[in-house]
């Protein structure tokens, strides 16, 4: 459980990434523009919607990026599925469409209903984990013929949107009780005074990421249960000293604590981890500061270090009660950050707020040594705690891309290659890597490469520290494994054989203007004197297309090789074709693709060119083909190189 949480809390670090700046854009629109929110100002609108294109799709950015980041080798199409993932509810559960499903008017319909938007971090939490199983498990399913377009990857978005068809309707019934109870709950404690005011503060903290803390906001802040805590604050109506007490106790953590604790999180970073956390901590802290949006700070130990979490939504209870209790009250509009804190100084019913700022220099050092004391004695894994030195990094020869792929390769063989990895995952600083078993890899030979450290966690997992530049080297790691164990060679030279025995033509000579153009990239021909089609390549097999004709094949440099037989072979629907591979399979040069009935084509009229296209021509450096009259199956024709 533990290990998910922080693969959880990595996954999450790509989105969170762009939360401060969007943070900054609304701060400095808002603070140009305070009463018209960019109503005012042209320039202010500009900023405030620029920020919110982030902050209003919360929800959509963390379904992605847990898709993504959860998935066993980062493929796109896990994204895709994360997205779909998250449509789906968006739209089975909007207020509309479940006032078509209950038959009742849309304003009857459950007000926590309301809260299923764009912003919804539970639903983007859940999406994305759902997303990323389903592409561990369907990525590599194999349908009948008649369904193989959408074999493979293909299927996992569809897989996707059917198990959340079946959480939607789970939702429908499941969302509107928790949602109300903890509007109930929040309406129990709003008369327990500076009490309940802790209550509120610790568990609206605890709750973030459900994204049900909405369902308290609203008790407190609006209209809900007679309180509407934001509203009379800036119309200064109700008892001064009271009103904004439930707002007042943000300050001083947003402003105060939470960058202290940004701090403590640097300064318990390694030493070679410093100058990235640096970067992240700093942009985070400057967000809270100022504007008081303090996701990019919370996501970034909320799941790693879930203790540490924890015991920020204790403090920020604590701070709550003792604004509360001492009666000390200001308000904001947006949150509670520096620039709302200034705006409510105007207010004439906020009571003593200088007192907050006092207070949090208090709070700035409660967070500061409460953090570093937890971190340490825990040995919490916050960002820049992977434990990994300087002088540990691995000196791996060669130079740039090369050496990661050189070291790939040899990892790749001593983990005991596709018979024993299964998946290929990184952190900050070390390899994560599943296996079938531990015992079969040769963890001395791993050392022997020059990496830091090899530690075996059980009997299906190892890590292997890197060091910072980690991620090369897994992604290196990943495309050998997704190539079925082919390792790439220095020169990254193709070799190109002949697909079918008969005369080679150059591609420009193909009757067909998109291929003769090169539309699709260059390559060459095959007049076949026979139908036994063969892979010019060493790689593995991308896709087939629904009606055979046609074959996408992957070298391990990233070659992608279009086989395609015949001209307008489409239209035949598959019937001159016999198929030998399935998508996915590793294929060498002479494995057979296919059979196709050439008297079958010349009866339909079809011409019976197999034309071999390399489609991403940007990875081609260089081509040499041996245009020789005819050729043999499997005869040498030239060399490719890849950049």
């Amino acid at each position: 459980m533990k290990a998910y949480m922080q693969r959880m809390g990595r996954s999450l670090m790509l989105p969170v990434a762009t939360l401060p700046v969007a943070a900054l854009f609304m701060g400095i629109g808002y603070w140009i523009d305070p009463s018209g929110w960019g109503g005012n100002s042209i320039f202010a609108a500009f900023l405030i919607k620029a920020g919110a294109t982030i902050l209003d799709n919360l929800g959509i950015l963390f379904a992605v990026g847990l898709a993504l980041g959860m998935s066993k080798d980062k493929d796109g199409s896990s994204a895709l599925a994360g997205l779909i993932a998250f449509l789906v509810p968006m739209q089975l559960l909007a207020p509309a469409t479940v006032a078509m499903f209950t038959k009742v008017d849309v304003e009857n319909v459950n007000i926590a209903f309301q809260a299923i938007n764009n912003k919804n971090v539970f639903i983007g939490i859940l999406a994305g984990l759902i997303a990323a199983e389903m592409y561990n498990r369907f990525n590599n399913v194999k349908l009948p013929m008649a369904l193989s377009f959408f074999s493979g990857k293909r299927s996992v978005p569809i897989v996707t949107a059917a198990v959340m068809l079946v959480v939607s309707a789970g939702l429908i019934f499941v969302w509107p009780p928790v949602y109300n109870a903890l509007v109930a709950f929040g309406e129990s404690i709003s008369g327990l005074g500076a009490l309940g005011a802790g209550l509120y503060g610790f568990f609206n903290r605890l709750l973030i990421p459900t994204g049900l803390h909405h369902a308290l906001n609203n008790v407190f802040w609006f209209n809900i249960a007679g309180i509407d805590d934001i509203g009379k604050f800036w119309a200064s109506e109700g008892v001064k000293g009271v009103t904004g007490m439930y707002q007042a106790g943000f300050f001083p953590v947003m402003m105060f604590g939470l960058p202290a604790g940004a701090l403590a999180i640097y300064q318990c970073a390694r030493p070679e981890n410093k100058k990235a956390t640096a970067s992240l901590m700093m942009a985070a802290a400057f967000a809270s500061f100022f504007t008081g949006v303090t996701e990019p700070l919370e996501f970034s130990f909320m799941f790693v270090a879930w203790p540490l979490y924890v015991v920020h939504a204790a403090l920020t209870g604590i701070s709550m009660f003792v604004a509360a209790t001492f009666h000390w009250t200001a308000g904001f509009n947006f949150s509670a950050g520096f620039i709302d804190f200034i705006l409510s100084l105007r207010v004439p019913i906020a009571n003593k707020p200088y007192m907050l700022l006092l207070f949090g220099l208090v709070m700035a050092v409660v967070y500061y040594v409460t953090f570093m004391f937890v971190i340490k004695k825990f040995n919490l894994m916050t960002p820049g705690r992977e434990e990994v030195s300087l002088e540990d990094v691995a000196d791996v020869s060669g130079s740039g891309s090369d050496k990661f792929a050189v070291l790939a390769a040899k990892l790749y063989e001593n983990l005991g290659g596709a018979a024993n990895l299964q998946t290929v995952d990184n952190c900050t600083t070390r390899l994560r890597l599943a296996v079938n078993d531990t015992s079969r890899i040769d963890t001395n030979k791993i050392k022997a490469t020059g990496v830091p450290g090899v530690k075996v966690i059980d009997g299906k997992n190892i890590q292997i520290i890197v060091g910072t530049e980690v991620q090369f080297v897994a992604d290196e790691l990943s495309k050998i494994h997704q190539a079925g164990g082919l390792t790439a060679s220095d020169n990254k030279e193709n070799t190109i054989y002949a697909v079918a025995t008969g005369k080679i033509i150059p591609i420009t000579e193909v009757s067909d203007d998109v291929f003769s153009a090169k539309m699709m990239g260059d390559g060459f021909a095959i007049i076949p004197e026979t139908g036994d089609i063969y892979s010019p390549v060493d790689g593995v097999v991308t896709s087939i297309f629904p009606t055979k004709h046609a074959y996408g094949i992957k070298t391990v440099h990233g070659l992608e090789v279009l086989v395609h037989v015949g001209i307008d072979t489409v239209n035949l629907k598959g019937e001159p074709f016999e198929v030998f591979v399935n998508e996915g399979d590793k294929v060498s040069k002479g494995t057979k693709l296919c059979h196709v009935d050439l008297k079958a084509l010349e009866g339909a009229n079809k011409q019976s060119d197999v034309i071999v296209v390399f489609t991403n021509q940007d990875k081609v450096a260089d081509m040499s083909l041996n245009m020789q009259s005819n050729v043999n199956a499997n005869d040498l024709i030239g060399q490719v190189k890849t950049k």
